[in-house]
């Protein structure tokens, strides 16, 4: 795993890495677009599934962040997307309070990218995630 500090971060991301954030609570979404904009990405936020489908299905994103325990199932809405073609290759990470190992299985058997217990550390967090923008650019 890469730690990187605040410069690196910026460094790394000069061209603007679109996430989408899908998370029914407020204060979760406002937190994670305001860690990811600090590390210099481009973020959208979704409240719930037919909002981040909607965003999905017309706009371009880099990495999406998925809730399992919303209204609808995040296990749902993460195989919904994954019928989207050019969201097939998208990494979709589980960010969730349950994290069981029944439902981190689970996410990881479905093609999940990552599977982030919620809360978490900050630090950890970004790192996880940018680290997969950045394995998914250079591949």
């Amino acid at each position: 795993m890469i730690l990187l500090g605040w410069r690196e971060l910026r460094r790394f991301m000069r061209n603007k890495t679109r996430i989408l954030v899908v998370d029914d609570q407020v204060a979760v979404v406002t937190m994670m677009r305001f860690l990811l904009t600090r590390a210099g990405c481009e973020t959208q936020g979704a409240l719930d599934a037919k909002t981040a489908l909607r965003l999905a299905q017309t706009q371009v994103f880099d990495l999406i962040t998925l809730d399992v325990e919303m209204s609808s199932s995040g296990f749902d809405l993460f195989m919904d997307l994954k019928q989207i073609p050019r969201l097939a290759e998208t990494p979709i990470v589980f960010v969730a309070g349950n994290a069981s190992i029944e439902n981190q299985q689970c996410g990881l058997d479905l093609g999940a990218a990552d599977y982030i217990e919620k809360p978490f550390d900050t630090q950890d967090f970004l790192s996880r995630i940018l680290s997969l923008v950045e394995e998914t650019a250079t591949a």
